[in-house]
Formats: structure tokens, sequence, C-alpha cells
């Protein structure tokens, strides 16, 4: 498909709608605003992905390097299949063929910082005035790309933080806590892309994944290599349907083939919650202890039905001691452990629990919150994070908008913004040429600066007239991510 039609249909036309003898269009990309309690600052993340996958490769395959005439008799039939015959016009899509590149420019923070609220990530602009069209043209295939990717991100961040503060408080290993927060999210995503996307913005935080593309992703557009480098990774786990067909009756004989045949060491994850979780930790288990304790690696434990903090911290109103107990204490009443210099009961080394059902950050913080109450480690259960905490957020989750804030025409410069007097004030862009600047480490917006001063700030480029300028390393976002939860924990 051409990639010029990767557009909003509005789009099409506005190149004859903008005023005569305009030059140049510069925008930028916001989050304007949080429905995230609490969250005031959002991950910078996905632009060097949608210029490498769309500035630079699409365009190379699907528009450059195809034949100008067929590029233009498909544009040309699309358009006027879809608008009607028209004068949209086709000399534009021919210029931009012949001159065989993105005349533009993109300035950006460096990706894996946090960004407040109404402050610019980064802007883009065109080099030749007679491309001016091309900068909000993009506005529809940057928005669908680069907003999931910040969220994503963003949200994982907030795990990372819930749960380094839990491990430094309780556990004696805080590294655990990498592995702790575990993406689960790719089937229920929208489609393949939305999946890789959203489990890279996870891996800025974490280094458990079970979206195993998102490796390739990483080491194709941001440089990881994962013979060097712990880009993600996970275990061997267990379905329901492998319980299901060792059959109710035969279920322990499938947790005892499991642990000491299929995988007599290493870590091994388990569904305990088939049909009846308190069965396996009060019957299966206690029959099998010495197997587990005997194993050179962890039996973990994986119930995934009912409420994550009533499972794994117990419920006081349960029906059951074992309900009242919950999965965490159940597992310490059968193989013990220790208590760390903290005060804090960590399990043996050869069992664990994790949870991959239904998790929030509110659970989150809720179950490690119980778990230090009860006196007992954060790190002692790992949390699966899937699309009930990936998924269920838009563009709207942070505000995100590209929007123009000056133009050239007839060599003159506009400074231009929008404000609707209907609007609460979410929607009032900033005005004119932006810099950033970087003061006691936050991030702040100057609007209405000179062409003199944008060329100085935070803001670098990144890519000019069809090359990448920057090539960032994933090492280096992560190192970003991981400082920004530092600094805010100091």
């Amino acid at each position: 498909m051409n990639t010029l039609l990767y557009t909003d249909g509005y789009k099409i036309d506005h190149r004859r709608q903008y005023p005569e003898k305009t030059t140049l269009v510069y925008s930028n990309w916001t989050p304007r605003k949080s429905r995230i309690e609490g969250v005031e600052d959002v991950v910078f993340f996905g632009l060097q992905y949608f210029i490498k996958r769309y500035i630079i490769e699409d365009f190379k395959n699907n528009f450059f390097n195809q034949p100008k005439d067929e590029v233009c008799k498909r544009y040309s039939r699309r358009i006027n299949n879809y608008l009607g015959e028209n004068s949209v016009g086709i000399d534009h899509i021919k210029a931009l063929h012949d001159l065989g590149y993105i005349p533009m420019v993109f300035k950006a923070l460096p990706e894996g910082v946090s960004v407040p609220i109404r402050v610019p990530m980064f802007t883009m602009y065109n080099t030749l005035p007679e491309f001016f069209w091309l900068t909000n043209y993009f506005e529809t295939l940057l928005s669908t790309t680069v907003w999931l990717p910040c969220n994503s991100a963003t949200i994982a961040k907030q795990y990372r933080i819930i749960l380094d503060k839990y491990a430094a408080e309780t556990s004696s290993t805080p590294e655990l806590v990498d592995w702790q927060g575990h993406d689960f999210s790719m089937r229920g995503m929208a489609g393949l892309e939305a999946a890789l996307m959203s489990s890279a913005g996870h891996l800025l935080s974490f280094t458990g994944t079970d979206t195993i593309p998102t490796i390739d992703f990483l080491e194709t557009y941001y440089n990881a290599d994962s013979d060097k480098e712990l880009v993600g990774g996970s275990v061997a786990a267990t379905e329901h349907s492998v319980m299901c067909m060792g059959t109710n009756t035969g279920e322990q004989d499938t947790f005892e083939r499991l642990i000491t045949e299929t995988y007599p060491k290493g870590i091994v994850s388990i569904v305990s919650d088939t049909w009846d979780l308190w069965k396996v930790l009060t019957e299966y288990l206690p029959n099998l202890k010495e197997q587990v304790l005997s194993r050179d690696g962890k039996v973990v434990i994986r119930p995934d039905s009912g409420d994550p903090v009533k499972i794994i911290c117990g419920n006081p109103e349960g029906k059951t001691s074992e309900e009242k107990k919950g999965v965490i204490e159940l597992l310490w009443d059968i193989f013990g452990g220790k208590t760390n210099d903290k005060g804090y009961k960590e399990l043996d080394s050869h069992i664990g629990a994790i949870y991959g059902d239904s998790i929030t950050l509110e659970r989150a913080n809720e179950i490690c919150k119980q778990l230090k109450a009860k006196g007992f480690a954060s790190t002692n259960v790992v949390l699966g994070i899937g699309s009930f905490t990936y998924q269920y957020n838009t563009r709207d989750t942070f505000g995100f908008a590209m929007k123009a804030t000056y133009g050239e025409v007839d060599g003159e410069g506009r400074e231009i913004y929008k404000d609707p007097i209907t609007d609460d004030g979410t929607k009032k862009s900033a005005k004119g040429l932006l810099k950033i600047t970087l003061e006691d480490g936050i991030y702040k917006l100057n609007d209405q600066v000179s062409w003199e001063e944008e060329k100085k700030g935070e803001l670098r480029e990144v890519f000019r007239d069809g090359a990448l300028l920057i090539d960032e390393k994933l090492s280096d976002i992560r190192t970003r991510v991981k400082n920004s939860i530092a600094a805010m924990q100091s």
C-alpha cells in the first residue's frame, strides 16, 4: 500500500486549504492530560520505531522504490474512488517521488525520559518549502503508532515504582523485581504490532515477557542484542489444557511428572486452579514436598482465577482456613523458608508463586501492602501483567496530540495556536516555535521563541531529510527509565 495513504481521509486535501504561499508547518507531539491518578509525567518511547519503520523503511519499499507511474496511478484511483472526482491533484506526489526522501526534521527528547504533562516530547517540520503539507499529513500515522508505547512504558514504570518500593522495604533480593512484573498481554492486544509496541514499553522496566517477537522488535529497531544482554525472557510453564489432559483425578500425578520427569531442574510454572487450588496447596504439594525440595530449581504455583489480592494474601472473611491464609502463607506452612535481615519471611528457594489475571496498579500495590502486613517479603510473588493493564487505555489516557504551533507564509512567520472557548483548557496548545529546557531535572516548555533559541535546549535532531541521525540503544533507554525512578525515590 502507498504509505501516503496511511492517513485520515480529511488530511488528503489540506495542502490546498493552507493559505497561498505557505512554505513551512511546524508541529509538536505532547501529552496534554493524565487520566491515571498520581501520574503527572509520561515516558517517551516509540518515535525511533516510527521513523525507522515508516518514514524510512515503508516509504523506501512501498513508495520511492516503486515505479512513479504505478504509485501515482494507484494513489489517484484510491482518492478518486474515495472522495469522488476532485482537484486534489497528483503533481505533489510526483514531486515527492522524484525527490527520493522525506524532507522533514524530527527533533526529540531522549527516549526513555519522563516528560511532564503539557511538555512536548518532539517537534517536526518540513525542510523544503513545497512540501509544507507533509508535516501534519503524518499526524494520523504518527499518532496511531506512538501513543501506545508511551502509554505502556509509563504504566510499566508505575508498576516498577510500586514493586521497587516494597522490595526495598521487605526483601533481601530486590534484583528479583526485574522479573516480578511479567508481560502476559500479547493475546489481548489489538493486533501484533500493538502487542510488540506495548511489550517493548514494558521491557523498559522489566525483563520478563511471554511476547517472544518483542525481542526481535527491540533488536531490529532499538539495537538490542539478545546474545550479549538480557532483552527479555521467561520460564517453562503449563496451561489449563495440559492440566485437564492429565484429568482431575490424576492432577497430583501430573504435578509429579512435571517436576520430576519433564523438568527435573530449573524453573517451571504450573497452573494450579484448573479445579481446586486449595486442594493443590493442602494435599498435592504436601505429598510432593520431598520432590520439590530436592529439585535443582523452583516450582512456581500459578493461580489465575478470583480476586488476586485475596487469593495471594488471604481473605479474612473466607469460609475456610485456606482461604483466610492465602497462597503465600500456605506455601510457607508447607515449605518454610527464612526470615531476612529486614524481618520479613521469604519462601524456600525451591517454591514460589505467580498470579497473572486481572492485575492492576491498585491490586499490585495492595498485594505488596498486605504481604508486608503479614510479615512476608513482596518478592515472594511474581505478577503477570496483561492486556487488562495495557489494552484498557487509549490515546486519551494521557491526552496525546500533535498540533501545529508555527508556520511561514510568503516568507513571514506566524505563531499559531488553538484555545477552544468551550474546552476546559486541555486542548489549549503552545504557541510559536518551541524550546525545551531541563531545570532541576524537570523538562519545561518555552514557547514563542526565536529560531535561534529553538535550535538550543534539550530537543535533539534525530532525523533530517531521509537520514536517521540518532540511533538509540535499548540499554541506554532502560538506564534513563531506571535513573528516573531512582531520582523519584531519592
